[in-house]
């Protein structure tokens, strides 16, 4: 008895361990076949931030949402929908834009701006937050902005003081660091956080840049630049459009979106 329990117990192992060999066999493997080798997407939320809470600001067909600067309307010239993109067209006059800049119709107080931009060989635009708009008053007065540049090929990316008219830069303020941007034709993803004064920039999923607003650091900083014979940049307002720059050169936008803090 005792050895036909031991036979029967053998016979067991082996049928176990060869329904475990076939299910192995079975199991998908990291093969071409389900792997596709596509790019991720430095555009995609993280698991803590709930698609829905997210607005998006461009539907990849119509300028639903965006009208031009101190304009009730759309630009008729300069800015163009094409693949899915919102695009400011090239001038060939460099900051004599042909559209001039866009604007948000809503304007935002505390919130995160999400997106994704290219520009063009030699190209320079910008990305605005907290914008006024106000007669006679050029949107770079009243906005903090986010550089948009060709670092390699565009003046700027050699001009101000240490590096702080660089993409990503705050622009003319502060350098950022890390540099992390893509050339020149490749898409960078970035993401602006302002809430109750603080203010980060990321770039391709990197936090790059971080100051405050409103602070006597900001007060000081502003004071010693271009920006301190303008009282809306000096004290910027607390709720603002978002805008993008039309500098004249062709740049790129896409997958743009937003959250409210």
């Amino acid at each position: 008895m005792k050895n036909k329990l031991v036979q029967l117990t053998s016979y067991i192992i082996i049928i176990g361990f060869v329904i475990s060999f076939i299910s192995c066999g079975n199991t998908p493997e990291n093969t071409d076949e389900n792997n596709t080798g596509t790019e991720s997407n430095t555009d995609t939320i993280s698991q803590d931030e709930p698609a829905e809470e997210w607005i998006s600001l461009f539907d990849g067909e119509t300028s639903t949402g965006w009208r031009g600067y101190g304009k009730e309307t759309f630009p008729e010239k300069g800015w163009v929908i094409e693949d899915g993109t919102l695009k400011v067209q090239s001038s060939g006059k460099g900051e004599a834009g042909g559209g001039g800049d866009i604007i948000t119709v809503n304007k935002y107080k505390n919130f995160e701006l999400s997106l994704e931009w290219k520009v063009s060989e030699g190209g320079n635009s910008g990305i605005f937050y907290l914008t006024q708009e106000k007669p006679d008053q050029a949107i770079w007065k009243s906005s903090p902005e986010m550089q948009i540049l060709d670092n390699e090929k565009h003046p700027d990316g050699k001009l101000g003081t240490d590096g702080n008219r660089r993409a990503g830069s705050l622009y003319d303020l502060i350098p950022c660091t890390p540099e992390t941007v893509k050339p020149a034709g490749e898409w960078n993803h970035i993401k602006i956080m302002v809430y109750k004064g603080t203010v980060i920039h990321w770039m391709n999923g990197e936090n790059i840049l971080e100051y405050h607003l409103w602070t006597d650091d900001w007060k000081e900083m502003v004071a010693n630049s271009k920006f301190k014979d303008y009282p809306d940049f000096v004290e910027p307002a607390t709720e603002g459009h978002i805008g993008l720059q039309d500098h004249g050169d062709d740049v790129w936008f896409r997958n743009i979106k937003i959250r409210e803090l």
